[in-house]
């Protein structure tokens, strides 16, 4: 059985249209079954950075642990989807997956490739520091332990606009990277997934891999992304050689609520490939 844990944490990312991230969440969780759903009450401050050198460092520690108490509610097996927000509260839940499975590989849709770490960002927005968190490069308690998530199982899918930091990291730290046009040939995708050896898989998806003619309500659209129908088949694909421990879909901030309807056919779609 699928449940979902709603995190509209908007305090990552670093968009002038953060705050419109909440009415993405809320606008999701409103086609979810109810009963299904988990709703983590987000502070609404922003936060101080605590001189981490992460941005509203302090909020995010304190939806983080929030966040971890929700998940803490669905230890019975079930699969959790976690609908953000921003790409950070993916990484509490990566870290549940990795405790129930040892060899865990990470599949991570995005057209930013979140690889800074708080020395490297500009912004200091945690949210392009995500992945980086999960392979345990930011300190805790936002990053995970080194070596939960090793980065020979992680492959970063569709991600199309690098900082130049992150350019130079992706060449040196092991991860698999593929790009918008090799999302669009699934069974690959997947046979490179499998042949990490891992013995399940987590997902994440940041709705902007999508090209912006499939969407609207993201804050950061780049052009050449993938198709809604491209995606939910690479996420059947991978679904069907290896099972899901996990997944998370952040990203959505329609410009306004009435907006998010002309982009939930297709989010939904995806939540179906993963639920």
């Amino acid at each position: 059985m699928a449940r979902f844990v709603i995190v509209p944490q908007w305090q990552g990312s670093p968009s002038s249209r953060a705050m419109q991230l909440i009415d993405g969440a809320q606008a999701i969780a409103g086609d979810l079954p109810r009963a299904a759903c988990t709703i983590v009450e987000i502070p609404y401050e922003a936060g101080e950075s605590v001189e981490t050198g992460i941005h509203r460092f302090s909020a995010l520690a304190r939806v983080r642990a929030l966040t971890e108490q929700a998940l803490a509610e669905h230890d019975h097996g079930d699969t959790v989807v976690v609908i953000g927000g921003d790409c950070g509260i993916a990484v509490p839940s990566v870290e549940r997956a990795a405790g129930r499975h040892a060899n865990l590989a990470v599949i991570w849709f995005d057209a930013h490739p979140d690889l800074h770490t708080p020395d490297s960002s500009s912004s200091g927005a945690f949210s392009g520091m995500a992945l980086r968190a999960v392979l345990g490069d930011v300190p805790a308690p936002l990053g995970l332990e080194p070596g939960t998530v090793v980065a020979e199982r992680v492959m970063l899918a569709g991600a199309r606009d690098y900082d130049p930091a992150e350019e130079e990291i992706v060449t040196t730290i092991g991860i698999a990277v593929r790009d918008a046009n090799d999302i669009a040939d699934a069974e690959a995708l997947a046979e490179a997934i499998a042949a990490t050896g891992a013995e399940a898989v987590y997902v994440h998806v940041d709705l902007d891999v999508l090209d912006p003619a499939n969407i609207a309500g993201v804050t950061a659209p780049v052009p050449f992304g993938v198709s809604g129908a491209e995606l939910v088949a690479a996420i059947a694909a991978v679904r069907a050689r290896l099972p899901l421990a996990g997944a998370s879909i952040t990203g959505f901030a329609p410009a306004t609520p009435t907006a998010a309807v002309d982009d939930l056919g297709t989010i939904l779609r995806i939540v179906g490939a993963l639920a």
